[in-house]
Formats: structure tokens, C-alpha cells, sequence
């Protein structure tokens, strides 16, 4: 008999293998290498708040339909329950996954409610329309002898409730103003959608904006009631800088006094793009901190004159508040658009933190102003002009807050040639942060970038903010006794500097970058390295370097489109071997043209498609052979409103791989790989193709599917249609070219 000491275990005995305890150890030493990286990092942890945030409103834009919509959404509240089971070894891991997921998913949400709360009727289709309506808002663009007017249409069910018009200045009524009633015959069109895929999406803002339309007056404008008040203060300031300044400098003074660029000429305008400098136009951080910088050192002196007062009372608040109340203003003034608001925020943010004695400019009051805007206005994270300067101060900051630079810049004891020198350093350095962080942005959404900003920005942000911006503020204030003319001719002098240093630099040899649209993937890539670099403080940041050339050279190495259509398929342009682009009709206007240049990424002029080598145009079609990658490409293009005998044209079709017309073609008409004619371009808008092998299409309807300003939305043929016949890569591909 067995004693109880010889009793066999009941134990279950360990089914753990070596290797799988060697798997178990190394994750446990990972998951405690993570918990160790965070700890450092917790510093900068809060600050990626706003860029989950946004992650979720990106892939609303993203994703092309409510089911991809509630997918994103599942798998963010998924990873944040992945978070919350996490136990208490992993508990900043953790909270990084619950409140990482969380903010996903809210962006997400908030893109998509945001979407559906501003939904207003879109109009169908072209109308000529008389009808009255009342003013809402009113612009000036003397550059273009326009006046650009937002509407709401009284008694016109047939209409949208929201309309913008362009007034022809000699057509409209004098002094036309917000809240006036006028009568007008207009040509009214729905929002346009990009002309080619990559160019400005103005549908998606329009649909932001509550416009259903937009059009131009047809005759003169009859103002039927005028407003009680009259011209509102922006305008009547407008108008007082335009007679103060005249033609040439009052862009720029009209620009910096109320955020109005509509003066500011074309050519001014992209000389100050090329050279880096057209920040100055927009009224945002820069302008906002002169004026409540200025405001606050006024009112400290003012107020410290008074010994009671500085005894009895904290100035520097006071200075505060009256700073803020400038800042207020300013941005009221000059049209409340969301990167004046964002940099009121920071504005506001700062001085809160100067009244509670703490640092104030950091990257977290950046964080704060970011997480505001998109709370507000998710839509903003897709423009160009919050990114722009969410990347510039993001950028600016980071690179004042590295030790190394602070030991470099702290005050001491030193002459003042050295002091200068130290301030002209600063700015080079920040420049240089600057216009990095900029150019893919500027590259993603205009195809092009100024490469000499950092050298200019050196001479213009001083001189703007320091004399042009001053000399303009005293002489608006001297005008209230009269005596403001020679302020008014200094400031016209400045200004005339300032685009003399433009039109410079713009001018010298390389001082434009362009490149064709370039993926979206690439862009996101730079995007992700940036905030890598500029968010984190341990030697993980410098992964972010690897990160940004990858996606540097991918945006590099993406070629240019060979053929580009626009959505109603009157324009085409086509590379030649020199990478050079010629157009279908030789008539195209210069917005068209740069349109077209810009997503093909290249200035030079647009020559005549009936000059390329490989073409044969005459006055109703052209006939282009172009060979990619060892293979022969026929194209035939349509450019004229006149019938053509079906038998040739269909024989014509048969002998071509791609057919443009911005006509329906009939059944008949069958060419080799694609169709693109009026039926087909109305469903996928202008598209952009890559002769490589295999061959690749883009098309504006890809970008567009599934949300709600979005008229159509095709399937993608990123390969031919079944049954398509390819050209033959032989030289007998050339046979029956007719």
C-alpha cells in the first residue's frame, strides 16, 4: 500500500515549450523597453493627442463610404478595449492605446457629423437665373475688377440658399454692402470639382461653406434696398487704404490691414509665392502677435506713466487684457478666417500663460490651438492654410526648444554686433526649420516651392513687422486728424521695397521647385516623419530622417502624367520626350494652362499640341503617336463642336488606344483601351494617365467617392477592361495608324 507521500500529483503538468518561455521572456523585456521609452517620453505623450485627432478626420476624408467610415471607427474603439484590458505593467502603453484610440475614433465622428450638419441644397446643373437676393458678403478684388458677393436668394425655391456671384466692378451697384437687397440676372454652376485630379477640390470647400453655386452676373446689378448701416468697417477700411495707397502698393496695405488680398495683382501674388513670402499676405501668427505685441507695450507705457496706477494696479494684466482685446479685434476685422482664429487662440493661450507667470510659447499651446480649431472645424485639417501654419510654428518651436539651440542663443554678455549676429542666426535657422516643414506641404497642394524663402524671410518678417506694419498703423491713426499723408507715402514706399525683394528673388535662377501631384501616401510619409521629429525628445526622433526621404524620393521619383484631361474634356495636354507639355487647343486660357503645368509639375510654356513631332492635328481632331516603355501609344483627340461622318470615325477609334472627346461619342466608336468622352468624363471626372507598363489611371471621381459633395463615383480601372487589347510592343504596332 502506498504511503500519502507516494501519491501521484494532481497537478497539470506545464505544456510551455522552451522556445515559447524564450518568446514570453523577450516580450515581457519588449513590453518593459516600451514602458521604459515612454516614461521618458511623458513629457511629449499630451501632445499627440491632437494628432490622433486628426488621424481620424484624415481617414474621413480618406475613405471613400460610411461602411470604410464605421470600420475606421470599430477598429480605433477595438485598439482603445485592447488598451483597457492592458494590465497595470503596461499601464502608459495602455493609456497611450485607450486614449489614442478613442481620439480616432472622435475625429472620425466628428468629421463625418460635421459633414451632415452643414448640408445644404447643391445646384444640379448650369442655370441662367433672374432673381433677387440679399447680400451676406461682399469682396473687393480691384485686382480683377470684381466684386465677389455671397447671396441668399429671396422667393427662388429653384435655387440654392446660398450663392456666391462675381460682379463685374462698372456692373455693380456703388458701395454694394452686406445686408443690401439686390436684383441681378446671373449664369449660375454647381461647385467645381477638380479639372484633373490633384488641383483644388473647390466643391469640398463649397460644401463647408454652405455654398450651393457659384456663378457671374449677367448685366448690370440693381440694388433694390440698401442696408441701414451701410458698408460695414473692413470695407470702409479697405476702401480708405486703397485711396491712401494707390494701385501698386494698396494690395499689399489692404492685405495687412483687414486680410483682403482681392487687390493684390497676379503677378505680386506669385512672385511672392516663389520667393516664400506669401505668408505675408494671409493674416495669421505673424500679424496677429504685431498687433497684440504692440497693443501691450502701448498700453504698459501709457499706464506706467500714471505712479498711482503702477502702484495700485498689475500692469502687466492690464496690458494683457488690453492685448487681447486688440488681438479680438484684429481678427474680427479681418474676416474671422480659421488661421487668423487659430493664431488668436495661441494669442490668447500666451498671454494666459504671461498672466499666470508660466512659460507660454511651447509646443503644448500649440497642441491646445490645433485641438480647438479641429474640435470646431475638422474640415480645416484638410486645407493648406492650416497646415501651412500649423507646420511653421510646430516647426519654429521645436527648434527653439532643442538645449543645444537655447545654449546657443541665451542672452549674455556681448556687444551689440554679436547680439545681431545671434538674431540674424535665429532667423536663417528657423527659416531653414520653416521652409523644410513647408515644402511638402506646399508641393502636395500647389505643385510648387519657393527655395530661396529662408534667405528671404530673413530681410521681409523683420522689415513687415517692424516697418511696413507700424508705418501702416500710424498713419490709419494720424488720418482721424488729418494729417496722415506722409506716413502714407513711407508706408507705399515700403511696400514697394518689400516687392522689389519679391519679384527678386523670384526672378533668380532656381528659385522654384515643381513637382507633378504626388501620391498621397508619400506626402503622409513626410507628415508622420516631421511630427516624429519635432514631438519627440528621445533618439527614437531621429527615425523621423529615414521616414521624410523615403518619402522625399518617392514624391521625386513619381513621374509626370502623359496625358492630362480635364473633367469636361475640352483641354488635354500631352508630354513629349522632353518633358515639355502641348495642348489640344491652342486657345486655352492662362488659368488652364497653369492648372495643367502645375499637375504636371513643370513651368515651361505649353506649346500647340499640332507642334509636337508625333502629332498630326487638323481643324476638327488630332492624331498623336507617343512610345512609352518600348510600346506604341495612338491617341485621338476631338476639338471641334463640328459633326464627323461615323464610318471614319469609327474606323479612326478602332485604329486608336485612347480616345478624348468632349462630345458623346457613339456605340460605334470603340477604341482599343479607353474611352473617354463626355458620358465617361461625367461619371469620372479629369483623370491623369501614366503610359508605363502596365499602364495607370487616375481619375478625380477615386478622390471624391462616397462623400457628400462628391457628384459621382466610378469603380477604379487601374488595369484595362476586360477584353481591352494593349498596344503590341513590336514595331508592327505602327500598321493601320490610318
Amino acid at each position: 500500500m502506498n504511503s500519502v507521500g507516494d501519491a501521484p500529483s494532481m497537478a497539470v503538468p506545464s505544456r510551455q515549450t522552451p522556445v515559447a518561455a524564450r518568446l514570453a521572456a523577450r516580450a515581457a523585456v519588449v513590453s518593459a523597453a516600451i514602458e521604459d521609452w515612454l516614461e521618458a517620453e511623458r513629457e511629449q505623450l499630451p501632445l499627440w493627442l491632437p494628432v490622433a485627432l486628426a488621424a481620424g478626420i484624415a481617414g474621413w476624408f480618406l475613405l471613400p463610404g460610411r461602411a470604410d467610415w464605421l470600420a475606421l471607427i470599430a477598429v480605433a474603439l477595438a485598439v482603445a478595449c485592447a488598451g483597457a484590458a492592458c494590465g497595470p505593467a503596461r499601464r502608459r502603453a495602455a493609456l497611450l492605446l485607450v486614449l489614442g484610440g478613442l481620439a480616432v475614433a472622435a475625429g472620425t465622428g466628428l468629421a463625418w457629423l460635421r459633414a451632415e450638419r452643414v448640408a445644404a441644397p447643391v445646384l444640379a446643373r448650369p442655370v441662367v437665373a433672374t432673381f433677387a437676393a440679399r447680400v451676406e458678403r461682399v469682396q473687393v478684388l480691384a485686382a480683377r475688377r470684381l466684386v465677389r458677393a455671397e447671396l441668399r436668394p429671396l422667393a427662388a425655391p429653384d435655387l440654392p440658399p446660398r450663392v456666391r456671384v462675381n460682379i463685374d466692378q462698372a456692373a455693380a451697384p456703388e458701395r454694394l454692402a452686406a445686408g443690401d437687397r439686390i436684383r441681378l440676372r446671373a449664369r449660375l454652376m454647381p461647385p467645381a470639382e477638380p479639372a484633373v485630379p490633384g488641383a483644388y477640390d473647390f466643391a469640398r470647400a463649397a460644401w463647408f461653406l454652405e455654398l450651393g453655386a457659384t456663378g457671374r452676373a449677367l448685366g448690370p446689378v440693381e440694388r433694390t434696398a440698401a442696408a441701414a448701416a451701410g458698408p460695414g468697417l473692413r470695407e470702409r477700411l479697405s476702401a480708405h487704404v486703397r485711396a491712401a495707397l494707390g494701385p501698386e502698393a494698396a494690395g499689399i496695405g489692404v492685405a495687412l490691414a483687414t486680410g483682403d488680398q482681392g487687390s493684390v495683382s497676379d503677378a505680386d501674388a506669385e512672385a511672392l509665392r516663389r520667393a516664400g513670402l506669401a505668408h505675408l499676405l494671409s493674416v495669421s501668427g505673424l500679424h496677429i502677435s504685431a498687433v497684440v505685441g504692440a497693443t501691450m507695450l502701448a498700453a504698459l507705457h501709457l499706464l506706467a506713466l500714471s505712479p498711482r496706477l503702477a502702484l495700485a494696479v498689475p500692469l502687466p494684466l492690464v496690458a494683457a487684457a488690453v492685448g487681447a482685446a486688440a488681438g479680438i479685434f484684429y481678427t474680427w476685422l479681418t474676416g474671422a478666417e480659421v488661421p487668423t482664429i487659430r493664431a488668436c487662440i495661441a494669442a490668447l493661450l500666451v498671454l494666459a500663460g504671461i498672466a499666470a507667470g508660466r512659460e507660454a510659447i511651447t509646443l503644448r499651446l500649440v497642441a491646445t490651438g490645433a485641438l480647438i480649431v479641429l474640435l470646431l472645424w475638422p474640415e480645416a485639417l484638410v486645407g493648406a492654410s492650416f497646415q501651412l501654419s500649423f507646420a511653421a510654428v510646430t516647426a519654429i518651436i521645436a527648434l527653439h526648444e532643442h538645449p543645444r539651440l537655447k545654449a546657443l542663443l541665451a542672452r549674455r554678455e556681448e556687444g551689440g554686433m554679436a547680439r545681431l549676429g545671434r538674431f540674424l542666426l535665429a532667423l536663417l535657422l528657423s527659416g531653414v526649420a520653416v521652409e523644410l516643414a513647408l515644402a511638402p506641404i506646399a508641393l502636395f497642394h500647389f505643385h510648387k516651392q519657393g527655395l530661396y524663402g529662408a534667405l528671404a524671410n530673413i530681410v521681409a518678417i523683420p522689415f513687415t513687422t517692424f516697418v511696413v506694419m507700424p508705418l501702416e498703423a500710424l498713419a490709419l491713426a494720424l488720418d482721424a486728424a488729418g494729417i496722415g499723408a506722409p506716413l502714407w507715402w513711407l508706408t507705399a514706399q515700403s511696400i514697394g521695397l518689400l516687392l522689389r525683394l519679391a519679384h527678386g528673388v523670384a526672378d533668380a535662377p532656381g528659385a522654384l521647385l515643381m513637382l507633378p501631384t504626388m501620391p498621397k501616401a508619400a506626402f503622409g510619409l513626410m507628415v508622420a516623419a516631421g511630427l516624429i521629429l519635432c514631438l519627440l525628445r528621445t533618439r527614437v526622433r531621429w527615425l523621423g530622417l529615414p521616414l521624410f526621404a523615403a518619402g522625399a524620393l518617392w514624391a521625386a521619383a513619381t513621374p509626370p502624367p502623359d496625358l492630362l484631361v480635364t473633367g469636361d474634356g475640352r483641354h488635354l495636354a500631352v508630354r513629349d520626350a522632353a518633358g515639355g507639355q502641348a495642348l489640344l487647343r491652342e486657345r486655352t486660357g492662362d488659368y488652364v494652362r497653369s492648372l495643367l503645368g502645375e499637375a504636371a509639375g513643370t513651368d515651361m510654356p505649353l506649346a500647340a499640341l499640332g507642334t509636337h513631332p508625333d502629332a498630326r492635328c487638323g481643324p476638327d481632331a488630332c492624331w498623336v503617336e507617343l512610345r512609352r516603355d518600348g510600346r506604341h501609344w495612338r491617341l485621338l483627340a476631338t476639338r471641334s463642336p463640328y459633326h464627323l461622318p461615323p464610318g471614319p470615325l469609327a474606323r479612326a477609334c478602332a485604329a486608336a488606344d485612347i480616345v478624348v472627346s468632349d462630345r458623346r461619342l457613339p456605340r460605334t466608336c470603340r477604341p482599343r483601351w479607353l474611352k473617354l468622352d463626355r458620358e465617361r468624363l461625367a461619371r469620372s471626372g479629369g483623370v491623369a494617365i501614366r503610359l508605363g507598363a502596365p499602364p495607370r489611371l487616375d481619375q478625380v471621381a477615386d478622390d471624391r467617392a462616397g462623400h457628400p459633395w462628391a457628384a459621382a463615383a466610378v469603380p477604379r480601372p487601374d488595369q484595362p477592361p476586360p477584353g481591352a487589347r494593349l498596344p503590341s510592343t513590336g514595331p508592327s504596332s505602327r500598321g493601320g495608324a490610318g
